[in-house]
């Protein structure tokens, strides 16, 4: 194990996004200075399918990866409460 993940580990990892109007699962929403876009963030839910040389490669529910650093503050292990309402926004540990 290399700092706190592991493989299979389910993750929530927070994006920002810009939009003409955030969806319903936006947080942190702010105006640009004069009103046309917004600013957001959205929590994604992947897996973790490796950790090596201080990187993390994680998986998207549809199968696309994305690689990121272990310290990256917008990575966290998804909470019980996490896990157990939002299962069907994970991807499947196989």
């Amino acid at each position: 194990m290399i700092g706190s993940f592991c493989p299979n580990d389910w993750v929530v990892y927070t994006r920002e996004k810009h939009s003409l109007s955030p969806g319903k699962r936006a947080k942190n929403i702010s105006p640009s200075p004069h009103g046309e876009m917004y600013s957001y963030e959205v929590d994604k839910y992947w897996i973790v399918r490796q950790v090596k040389d201080g990187q993390l490669v994680l998986e998207t529910r549809r199968g696309k990866q994305h690689t990121l650093p272990i310290s990256d503050s917008r990575v966290r292990k998804a909470s019980l409460w996490e896990r157990t309402f939002f299962a069907s926004r994970f991807p499947s540990k196989s």
